[in-house]
Parts: structure tokens; sequence; C-alpha cells
């Protein structure tokens, strides 16, 4: 009996092989399917043999095959990475809540390993939280999963680095994703200088000065209103301090300075300023007696307005 003929399936496609003169051998080379054999049944593509003999008998071996049913499974393992994209806090973000919920997501391509869970790791400051981790939930996106984690214990003010990572069921590792960001939960200082709560002026122009810090986020912004009208920008050196001139209308000026941090806490002092410009007038004067005696009283009545 001479073998004439063999041939390999794999994922519907037959490939001939070539028997080597030499060895008696028959070999060649196959193409594996383009898709990853994780979500195959079993986890492998099964090869089948396919053996002719001269007298055109036919033999076929699978994977199921007692024998060499071990050595016809073909695992294929995919190449792309899944993506980890980060969605709150966002790199350099600033952030008032000191349990600031962590939300991100971790897709594969369509049709591939898809996630592998335990692989999924969040990193905050050095320690390492993963999907069984206490406040860490997670839901079924498409292609993939969306994670969120909630501290237990609140974060302190100031910097933070965040670092996920994070692999397919393949093996192939997500690019690391690292991020900062900066929790503060306190408002920033606020001094107000000029001008003292209720002043009475009789010059409309009036300068606004005082201090400002913060700190986690200094310096801060600062913002005047006049009467409910912006003042524009105020400049504040690097010690915190600020003033701007204002012009003041006739009567009551409520004046509202407010300062604001990069986390967008703000502190606002309020000043009620009065300008008067009018000119003291008499409105009647009378002295009574006159013509009076030497040396004798004389009343006088005035009324200023």
């Amino acid at each position: 009996m001479a073998i004439t003929k063999v041939r390999v399936k794999v994922n519907g496609t037959w490939t001939n092989l070539s028997q080597d003169s030499t060895t008696g051998k028959w070999t060649g080379s196959i193409t594996a399917p383009a898709a990853t054999s994780y979500n195959m049944s079993g986890g492998y593509y099964s090869v089948m043999i396919e053996a002719t003999n001269d007298a055109g008998t036919v033999k076929t071996w699978e994977a199921t095959d007692a024998a060499w049913g071990h050595a016809l499974k073909l695992v294929v393992r995919e190449l792309l990475k899944p993506v980890i994209a980060l969605v709150t806090p966002s790199n350099g973000a600033y952030v008032t809540n000191n349990k600031q919920a962590f939300t991100f997501k971790v897709t594969d391509e369509s049709g591939g390993s898809g996630v592998k869970l335990s692989e999924v790791k969040l990193e905050i400051d050095g320690i390492t939280y993963d999907c069984d981790s206490n406040q860490m939930t997670y839901s079924q996106i498409t292609n993939g999963y969306q994670f969120v984690y909630t501290p237990e214990t609140a974060l302190t003010d100031g910097s933070h680095t965040v670092i996920i990572n994070a692999a397919d069921n393949d093996g192939n590792a997500a690019a690391t994703v690292t991020a900062l960001f900066t929790v503060d939960t306190v408002p920033p200082t606020l001094n107000v200088v000029t001008p003292t709560e209720e002043l009475i002026t009789n010059n409309a122009s009036l300068t606004v000065s005082g201090t400002t810090n913060d700190v986690t986020t200094s310096p801060v912004t600062v913002a005047i209103a006049l009467n409910n009208e912006e003042q524009g920008t105020i400049s504040v050196g690097s010690d915190g301090a600020f003033s701007k001139t204002l012009t003041l209308v006739e009567g009551i000026n409520t004046i509202v300075i407010t300062a604001t941090d990069a986390a967008g806490k703000s502190s606002s002092v309020t000043r009620s300023v009065k300008l008067d410009t009018t000119i003291p007038a008499i409105n009647s004067m009378t002295m009574i007696p006159n013509p009076v005696d030497t040396s004798s009283s004389v009343t006088i009545t005035i009324e200023v307005i």
C-alpha cells in the first residue's frame, strides 16, 4: 500500500501536502485563521488530516481522535492589544470631591479574545485595586467593560497618580494609562484690605485691594463685580496680592470680590460703599434777637442741607 495523497483542513480550507522524496514524510504550510481561537468551542480550531492510498481508501483524523486528537488542536492567538480609556478624572483635572469616583473603559477588538477581568488593575498612589476589590464595579459594554471605583478612604488634598493596566485573554497587554489629578476640597483664603465695610466717601475713585491664597492650587484668580457688573481682568501677584481701581456711582455701591482656585472652589467678600458728593448748603437761618443788646445772648438757628 502506498499513500498517494495527504491534505489538511483548517477552518474549512483544504491544503494539499507534498511528500519528501528522501524521508517519505508529507509536509506543507497552512495559514492560521484570522480570528483568535479563544471564542471557539474548546478554545482551539480542529485540524482534519485526510490520507488516501493507491487503492482509493481514505482515512481522516480530527481533534476528537483518541490517538492523535491532542496534536490536531490548533490554538490561534490574536495580536491586537485592548484599549484603556480613562473617563474621569481626566489627566490634569482638579476635583473637589475627596472620594472621587474613577471611571474607565477597557475594550478589545470585535471578535477578539475579550478583556481578561483578572488582568485589569487600577493603581492609585501605589495601591492596586482589581475587579474583586471593595467599591469596584464593572458592567459590560460593546467589546469590553466599564469600570467604576470609588475610594473607601477620602483622598488627601493635593496631587495624586492613577495607573491603569489591562490585557486580553490571549495575553496582549494594553498600553498603560497614567494620569495625574489634584484633589482640592478647601476654598482659597480671601482677605480684603480696602475698602472697609460701609465706607462713606466723596471720591468716586476707589481702590479695592487684598490678598488671596490656596494651599493646593495657588495662585488663584480674582473677580470683582461693582453693582453686578464685572470689572475685567484682575492681576494677582505671585504672593496673592491684588488691587483694582473702581469708579463708584452716587449712592450705595455693592462690591463683590471673589477668589476662585483651579478646582473651581471659591470664596467671596461683599463690601457696601456709599458715594456722597453733595456739598452742604444753607436752606434757612435766623438770629433772635437781632438787633441785640451788648453782651446779651443771641439764638442762632440754621437749616443745612
